[in-house]
């Protein structure tokens, strides 16, 4: 298989448990160096989702396997809670439909909350009212990636590093034919299944074996997320999000493991050259930090002027433009693409991280069906 985020390792795990020979071709120099390293690390509840979609479905079956995997292999892992907050009277009617979406996917546990009972968690956040999710936390999402690669190894299995798949074909006895740089020199391989987790390389590799068919795999559409973070402790206990904007969750407040907190993602998307693989931070001052400080005083007025700092910039693997709906999960077998045993992935993002083990268990059944 292909790409060894914290997506692919789980997947790679789930195969090695049901008796495959895997072996997971990365081309960074170490596992989760892309979109997996440089997320909110946030396990989400399943608020948000449209029900019935995949990423409703694997969310909430993938929040429980991460919460119980976390606590059996030693993986740090926080169960915070979130508060979504309504800062208006405005905003009312979207917080009620957040909540009937949550209680579509069986997230039982929403509590509505009103501006006495926000002060009593949080003296320090601004709302006239809003939704307690006691199921939000946070993860390790390195210490995530070990684990699993640690339980692959267990099985047999192997990660390969520094190893750039150049092309890949379907050949006539059932095999596929991978063409690769492996550290520096050429390497051909053959495997009678494949996955492609490969993230935001993941339509690249869908049209080399795609060519000359009718499938075309969805387009990828790359967006950064720049985060700020805060030296020190904040006064908050539990992750603080504002309302979602159509597919953006807006600047919300995280904290780590560690409680040190972080604010972000904004949404931007790669226009330029180079733009999809730039994960430098892009406006330490002006325009961007501006806004972060503004959208943040929606919910923390008391926001301290100076405090917010660079963090870092991740980039997600978006299936579809700015300024349209959100897609689902594009997890895609011989059904969709008429490849026998081949299974590709295409926008994983949010909330990958939390779906990720389940996930991995989707893809393990689409190959013993």
């Amino acid at each position: 298989m292909i790409g060894a985020g914290v997506v692919g390792l789980a997947i790679a795990r789930a195969l090695a448990s049901a008796g495959h020979e895997v072996m997971v071709l990365e081309r960074h120099d170490g596992i989760g160096r892309e979109t997996s390293g440089r997320s909110s690390e946030v396990i989400h509840a399943g608020l948000y989702y449209p029900s019935g979609s995949l990423r409703a479905k694997l969310c909430t079956a993938g929040r429980d396997l991460l919460y119980a995997f976390a606590a059996e292999n030693g993986v740090p892992h926080v169960r915070y809670g979130k508060l979504v907050v309504a800062t208006g009277k405005g905003e009312l009617a979207r917080l009620d439909a957040l909540s009937r979406t949550a209680e579509a996917n069986g997230v039982a546990d929403v509590v509505r909350l009103g501006e006495a009972d926000v002060r009593s968690l949080e003296p320090e956040v601004s709302a006239v009212a809003a939704l307690f999710s006691p199921s939000t936390g946070v993860i390790d999402s390195h210490a995530l990636m070990v684990a699993l690669e640690g339980h692959l190894r267990a099985r047999g299995g192997d990660v390969v590093l520094n190893t750039e798949v150049r092309n890949l074909s379907a050949r006539s006895d059932g095999l596929f034919e991978i063409e690769a740089l492996s550290a520096g020199q050429p390497m051909t391989l053959t495997a009678r299944n494949l996955v492609i987790a490969a993230g935001l390389g993941a339509t690249k590799l869908g049209r080399m074996l795609a060519a000359g068919s009718r499938y075309q795999p969805p387009e990828t559409y790359p967006a950064r997320g720049h985060y700020y973070v805060i030296e020190g402790r904040v006064p908050f206990r539990h992750l603080v999000y504002p309302l979602p904007e159509a597919a953006w969750l807006g600047l919300h407040l995280t904290l780590d493991v560690a409680g040190r907190a972080k604010f972000g993602p904004d949404l931007e998307w790669c226009g330029r050259s180079g733009a999809a693989e730039d994960t430098s931070f892009d406006g330490q001052g002006g325009e961007r930090l501006a806004c972060f400080e503004r959208e943040i005083r929606r919910y923390w007025p008391g926001l301290p002027d100076g405090a917010l700092a660079p963090g870092y910039v991740g980039i997600r693997p978006k299936i579809y433009r700015n300024g349209e709906p959100a897609a689902d999960f594009a997890i895609h077998g011989e059904r969709e693409h008429g490849i026998a045993r081949l299974v590709a992935l295409y926008g994983i993002e949010s909330p990958g991280l939390t779906s990720s083990l389940a996930i991995g268990e989707h893809v393990a059944a689409l190959f013993r069906g």
